[in-house]
């Protein structure tokens, strides 16, 4: 893709209100950041429309953000509300990261002009239908065409919606408010932690995981060793995570918000993920991340980030030792 804008005849002069139905899962809506912020930049004033988590994930971007609430009723009567807050004009455009049929219904239906992948059969109902290349894939067996990395995907939409041609940027560039900064520093008095002594542990593989494919099975025996070499360890785990063993030595930070979380990855030594969405949360925000891929884990869903190391082998888990030594390295 070129590196220099090129504006086509059907290049859109941005202005007023944009609705963006955000991602579902954490990760792909971190990866969308770059597509949102090329909008915003290009004119359009955002608002983002999703799950319960994203007020805190894009609190330091200060969009506004409105969360959904119930099924497509409910939705449709949120979103109908919410465009008579937006503008007295209709349709209010809206561009869908998501490519479900219920969220092109829910927007169309409440009075918006939806634009999206025409994908799951809703072509129809979208003002602008763009085609889906696909994402690919490496293996036997995979489709080797569409977009090298998931993040291309989200970029690609926000160049049709403008109908201009931009090269993907090297970074995410996520950044925590400054309020959510100033959490992360008291919560770190209060547990007795120095920014840069400690090293954030992810253990978790998120809902999507039904079996368990991303769950590097080596954080008990690293919170072991990180603790013997004096750095602490500590983990955040979010509704239903709680049950995850990282070890005793492990300082245990329960009930963080996605901003506060970020803005610890930025103040930690380092950070180990597994493949799942407070990863690419880390990269994002520039932290040191060790990133612990599974054997099945896709290149197109890597974590981008000027600090990301790779840890995965087509054939077994990487080792403690070697994932230790590189949470502990003064630089990668």
């Amino acid at each position: 893709m070129s590196t220099s804008r090129q504006t086509t005849d059907s290049a859109r002069r941005p202005s007023g209100p944009l609705l963006v139905r955000l991602c579902n899962w954490v990760g792909e809506a971190v990866l969308s950041l770059p597509a949102l912020r090329r909008l915003a930049e290009a004119g359009y004033q955002l608002h983002l429309y999703g799950r319960g988590w994203a007020p805190a994930l894009f609190e330091g971007t200060g969009w506004p953000v409105t969360v959904r609430g119930g099924g497509v009723t409910q939705a449709t009567a949120q979103l109908r509300a919410l465009r008579r807050t937006l503008s007295a004009a209709e349709p209010v455009p809206a561009l869908l990261m998501t490519n479900s049929f219920a969220s092109a219904l829910e927007t169309r239906l409440a009075g918006f002009a939806p634009s999206g992948f025409a994908r799951e059969c809703r072509g129809p109902l979208l003002c602008s239908a763009y085609p889906w290349p696909g994402i690919a894939q490496a293996g036997p067996g995979f489709a080797t065409s569409g977009f090298a990395h998931a993040a291309e995907a989200y970029w690609q939409l926000a160049s049709s919606f403008l109908g201009t041609e931009e090269g993907f940027p090297a970074r995410l560039d996520w950044t925590p408010s400054e309020t959510q900064r100033a959490r992360a520093l008291a919560l770190l008095s209060r547990y007795g932690l120095d920014a840069g002594s400690f090293v954030v542990l992810c253990p978790f593989s998120g809902p999507d995981d039904r079996e368990h494919q991303k769950v590097w099975p080596g954080f008990r025996e690293l919170g072991a060793k990180l603790a013997a070499s004096g750095a602490s360890a500590v983990v955040c785990p979010g509704p239903g995570e709680q049950a995850v063993d990282a070890g005793a030595q492990a300082v245990c930070l329960p009930g963080v918000d996605l901003g506060v979380y970020g803005a610890l990855f930025k103040l930690a030594r380092s950070v180990v993920a597994n493949d799942t969405g407070p990863g690419h949360l880390a990269a994002a925000a520039g932290a040191r991340l060790v990133s612990v891929q599974g054997p099945q884990s896709s290149a197109v869903w890597r974590p981008i980030g000027p600090g990301v190391r790779l840890f995965q082998s087509a054939l077994e888990w990487p080792s403690v030792d070697s994932v230790a030594a590189a949470a502990l390295e003064t630089f990668f």
